[in-house]
């Protein structure tokens, strides 16, 4: 996007227009602040991306890798099968039935 000098004296008087003589230092500082701030945020996050990086790199420096651990010789036994012993069957028994009481009446 080229921008020739009546466009940008065009934008630069309604800019003016807009805020007026009075507003444009502050917004023009206020601008700035923003700017300074935004950037120092970002240079933050960068440093922050590479220090975790650098944590992570240590860790798995830290860590031995899968085909170098030596994996221990296990010996199988054969399984002794025990013979299984079956219960009997128990029938269910019926509910047996208790008198009933009435407790509302007095006697």
């Amino acid at each position: 996007m080229n921008l020739g000098p009546w466009e940008l004296a065009l934008i630069i008087f309604v800019v003016f227009l807009l805020f007026g003589a009075s507003r444009l230092p502050n917004a023009a500082r206020s601008l700035g602040r923003s700017m300074r701030i935004f950037k120092s945020e970002m240079d933050e996050m960068k440093t922050d991306k590479q220090a975790v990086a650098q944590e992570k790199q240590a860790i798995e420096q830290q860590q031995p890798t899968a085909h170098t651990v030596p994996q221990p010789s296990v010996q199988q036994q054969p399984v002794q099968q025990q013979p299984v012993q079956q219960q009997p069957v128990q029938q269910p028994q019926p509910p047996v039935e208790h008198p009933q009481r009435d407790y509302g009446q007095q006697q």
